[in-house]
């Protein structure tokens, strides 16, 4: 803890200070000190949030661990706290004082009194009802007797078993996402989204919201068919079977909208009365197994429990082209795939983390075992084929030819099973449950229970799922939907939107079709969160902690191979088009790369393996045929100069590292922090498409910024190793000082054995004279500047990229042009490449270096020899070099020893001395006359490179130095580009 000793002696009273300002910030608390003590915003005090901590003798800013400091949101009418920065503990208390009254904020509460608390349900009302419900349907009444019939109990125990662990392994895995971290709203989507990414997220929250609305209208056609074969039974129609149904369909639809409208309460409430009546359905059917068969049962083919039934019941009867395990399997399981029904409303329950893990868990443990009862006690109570006819009782004449095990009971039904038209039964009769309970009518009502009560479930997750999606923005248009009505942000448009889509599939009345692929998407969906859980943990990432412990990487990672196993299995062309949705959608928000994140598990396992990559790195040592150019640009806010980013971003794009470098000159502060790491650099870069890291640095002047950069930017072996910065232009208007320090970072560079290149350009390269971004210090907003276009960005055409290879630098100078010509705006240019040369062996020479770069498999095949390189410049240009280092040169009174040599050269390092300039003499001529040539050679070329001049350390004074390097590249209109490689071969033409 810092603290700030309260003497009185050293000038500084910290509570006539604290009482001056207060430290409050956009969400935060506002801190007060009255002389005694501090007080937040809320009225109450350090001493009071902290009674053991007792202020005698020091006052301090830091506060003990709160929740507030950790919490995103704050609660309605109470002013959230925020612990005080490392600047305000750690900074001098006059520049903490000023810095605090600079970006000092007032908390806009409204100040109104809470409103009503939204509904919020717990586990059992919230989750495990509501699951239950959805996984009760009506295959557990119409059809888990016919499916007994044909696998038998046994099989029938293991489909139930196998379903059983799928959902089971998926309900372990959304438990431990779910409890990784507060869940709002949005269910399933949420879950996949923050773990996955919004990629797989967005495309799995898209498909799913349409699966529940689709699946509102199966589960109400289902109703509606009900409904109407009771009328036909009694002889009543509305107009035909067909329209019946899409009449029903949309009554019902309306009415469990109206519901829904009507609020969660209203609608949790419903859901209760549906649990109540299906309940009462299952011990209907369990009172009806004990009660003794009455003949007209008996004819139908129940007769109690008996040994004889179960045994025969056990093994399988497969009958008709479904008759096979998958086939019963792909039947069944539909029936378990309302385990994310609780999920889906994850927005509305009092506590998800315990809610979630709890109800799921639990509503797939009772609807199991549910499922495993009826399947026994079904299969021990009927046998397979009955007629129903009340006649078809055993005849003593016809004992030895009776078949079938009814016979041991009394019933002779031969002549249905030879001829395979017996109308009840298991085998037969999808209404054995209502034939075997007590009261038939409670079993028709536990089937409009457990369908409505589906489509209710489906009606309300469909546009929760949906109103989270839309929120997050990740595809256009739908944002629409997103808008939230009432205490629970109730999503209005969302339910027109459901309703409307599920009228429209009432509409058809023929849902065989779309089934399967409902089924295809919610296995889409089991799979993605078992692969969420699988990812997450395999990433080892320090923010995956669920609360939740008993779940298995492994575990999850089998829940999500046999989920898209079994997707093919059900229907192989509905699991193409699921897969084939989902790719889309994954590739749309690919492209778009919306700006969020969630802290997904594909980012920890981006950095888990780029960290491995770099790692294995080190144990490689460095060759010359994996040798890449790794750029240290010296951009400032790359928005600054983009002709400089664009050049270097042309040839390391895809290939090679590139880090813009940014120095911010002065002390430490929030200020200079924010201004060196603002996002709004990498923003800029990404908007331009250029592929490079950013690197801020603060120091106190550019040089040790620079020399910061130089030695700690980059990662082990993916470390920079060439200097790319801008050609200093206005150097002569500017303090000699810096020139020193200009040219001091070209030999600091050298002096780390870097490749330096300096880029010059005719108009210059800095587009904006203020900074990149514009921080407003009352919003603190970050806007980006515009994107200008460069020359860099064009089509080059036939244009000629020229080199002058005069000095070898280790092949640097030849390196980049190639690099150059292997990008589509620079392919057709024509490389030269000049070399100095002797007038006699002129030939010989340009032979001898066009054998070299053929060696290098460069692909130059024009080059030059320029004999005159070195001869005497005009004497025009020569005057013109002195007049440029004239205000550099060495006056009458130190040319009398009034200073001495090494004053000079600590005090002024730029000044010139005659010696010095007679020392240089001979590269000052070969810079103007290289000029000179340039001007003849090069004026219409694309842009040109030059082997750099390197000027010795202690006997070419900065200002010499820079004279030359502006005389080398002046008056030309092709942009120049400096090359200096650090003397260590970058080519070689060996294969090892």
């Amino acid at each position: 803890m810092e603290e700030v000793p309260a003497a009185p002696n050293e000038g500084i009273s910290l509570s006539a200070l604290r009482s001056q300002f207060s430290v409050n910030g956009e969400e935060g608390p506002k801190y007060g000190f009255d002389g005694n003590r501090y007080h937040y915003g809320d009225g109450t005090s350090v001493a009071s949030q902290n009674s053991t901590q007792i202020l005698t003798g020091y006052d301090t800013l830091d506060v003990g661990p709160n929740y507030d400091f950790y919490a995103n949101t704050n609660a309605q009418g109470r002013v959230r706290r925020s612990r005080p920065s490392l600047f305000q503990l750690h900074s001098n208390i006059e520049v903490s004082l000023k810095h605090l009254a600079s970006r000092q904020h007032t908390c806009n509460m409204s100040g109104r009194a809470p409103g009503d608390k939204p509904t919020r349900f717990g586990w059992v009302k919230g989750v495990m009802i509501r699951c239950m419900l959805n996984i009760w349907g009506v295959i557990l009444y119409l059809r888990l007797p016919w499916i007994t019939a044909q696998a038998g109990i046994g099989l029938t125990w293991v489909i139930i078993l196998l379903s059983s662990c799928i959902t089971g392994i998926t309900g372990l895995s959304t438990s431990a996402i779910a409890t990784n971290g507060r869940v709002k709203g949005g269910g399933t989507y949420f879950l996949i989204s923050r773990s996955l990414g919004p990629e797989l997220g967005g495309s799995i929250g898209l498909i799913f919201a349409f699966a529940n609305a689709v699946a509102v209208a199966m589960h109400t056609v289902g109703f509606a068919e009900t409904v109407q074969a009771l009328m036909e039974e009694s002889g009543a129609s509305i107009v035909d079977p067909i329209n019946d149904i899409r009449i029903i369909g949309v009554i019902t639809v309306t009415c469990l909208l109206a519901i829904s409208l009507a609020g969660m309460e209203w609608e949790a409430k419903a859901q209760v009365l549906f649990f109540f009546v299906i309940l009462v359905s299952f011990a209907n059917y369990i009172v009806g197994t004990i009660i003794p068969a009455t003949p007209q049962k008996q004819a139908k083919g129940f007769f109690s429990y008996q040994a004889d039934i179960f045994a025969e019941n056990f093994v399988p009867g497969w009958r008709g082209p479904e008759g096979n395990f998958f086939g019963m399997f792909s039947i069944f399981f539909p029936s378990a795939t309302g385990i994310l029904a609780g999920a889906n409303i994850s927005g509305d329950l009092k506590d998800p983390t315990v809610a979630i893990p709890r109800g799921t868990l639990m509503a797939i443990f009772w609807t199991t075992l549910s499922y495993l009862i009826i399947a026994a006690t079904i299969g021990a109570c009927m046998v397979r084929d009955a007629s129903g006819v009340m006649n078809d009782t055993l005849a003593v004449s016809s004992a030895d030819s009776c078949q079938g095990l009814a016979c041991q009971y009394g019933w002779d039904f031969t002549n249905c099973i030879t001829n395979r038209t017996c109308t009840y039964g298991l085998s037969n009769q999808y209404q054995s449950m209502s034939l075997v309970s007590g009261f038939a009518p409670l079993i028709t009502a536990g089937i409009f229970g457990a369908t409505l009560s589906s489509a209710l479930a489906c009606l309300v997750s469909a546009p929760k799922v949906f109103q989270c999606l839309c929120k997050d923005n990740l595809y256009p248009v739908i944002g629409f939907f997103g808008k939230g009505n009432g205490k629970n942000d109730e999503p209005i448009r969302g339910y027109v939107l459901a309703y409307i889509i599920a009228v429209c599939f009432v509409l058809i009345a023929e849902l065989n079709t779309i089934a399967p692929i409902i089924s295809n998407f919610f296995l889409c969906s089991y799979a993605l969160i078992n692969f969420s859980c699988f990812h997450a943990s395999i990433t080892n990432s320090p923010g995956w902690r669920p609360s939740f412990r008993f779940y298995s990487k492994w575990m999850s990672l089998l829940g999500a191979v046999v989920s898209v196993i079994i997707m093919f299995l059900l229907t192989w062309w509905a699991a193409l088009i699921a897969i084939g949705i989902v790719i889309f959608l994954l590739g749309y928000v690919l492209y778009k790369r919306p700006s969020v994140n969630w802290g997904s598990s594909v980012q920890a396992g981006s950095y888990n393996m780029a960290l491995s990559y770099c790692v294995s790195l080190n144990q490689v040592d460095d060759h010359i045929k994996n040798y890449r150019p790794q750029c240290l640009v010296l951009t400032g806010p790359p928005s600054c100069r983009p002709a400089l980013v664009d050049f270097v971003g042309t040839f390391t794009k895809n290939l090679s590292l590139m880090i813009c470098g940014n120095v911010v000159t002065g002390g430490p502060s929030p200020a200079t922090l924010d201004t060196a790491s603002s996002n709004s650099h990498v923003i800029w870069l990404n908007k331009r498409q250029i592929k490079s890291f950013y690197h801020g640095v603060v120091a106190n002047d550019l040089r040790t910024g620079v020399k910061m950069l130089l030695q700690g930017a980059g990662l082990g072996r993916i470390r920079p190793n060439v200097l790319l910065t801008g050609f200093k232009r206005d150097w002569r208007k500017d303090k000699p000082s810096c020139i020193d320090n200009y040219i001091g970072i070209l030999h600091d560079a050298f002096d780390l054995q870097y490749g330096v290149c300096v880029l010059r350009m005719r108009e210059g390269l800095d587009m904006f004279r203020q900074a990149q971004t514009h921080v407003d210090p009352d919003a603190m907003v970050t806007e980006p500047q515009p994107q200008p276009s460069t020359v860099f960005q064009s089509q080059q055409g036939k244009k000629t990229i020229d080199v002058y290879w005069l000095f070898d630098d280790g092949g640097l100078t030849l390196l980049l042009p190639y690099l150059l010509t292997r990008k589509k705006r620079w392919a057709r240019c024509k490389v030269r490449v000049f070399v100095g040369g002797d007038t006699q062996r002129k030939e010989e020479q340009r032979k001898e270096v066009m054998d070299l770069i053929s060696k290098f498999r460069l692909g130059f095949h024009d080059v030059e020899v320029l004999p005159d390189i070195n001869a005497r410049p005009q004497p025009e240009h020569v005057r013109r070099f002195e007049d440029l280092i004239g205000p550099y040169r060495l006056n009458t009174a130190q040319k009398d020893g009034h200073v001495t040599a090494e004053q000079l050269n600590q005090d002024c390092p730029w000044m010139v001395s005659d010696e010095e300039i007679e020392t240089n003499k001979p590269k000052t001529l070969r810079q103007i006359r290289l000029n000179e040539v340039l001007q003849d050679y090069s004026r219409d070329a694309a842009i040109i490179f030059v082997t750099m001049p390197v000027g010795r350390r202690g006997q070419c004074p900065s200002a010499l130095y820079m004279a030359w390097l502006e005389t080398l590249s002046r008056d030309l209109r092709p942009p120049v580009l400096l090359v200096r490689g650090n003397q260590e071969n970058v080519l070689t033409f060996y294969c090892q």
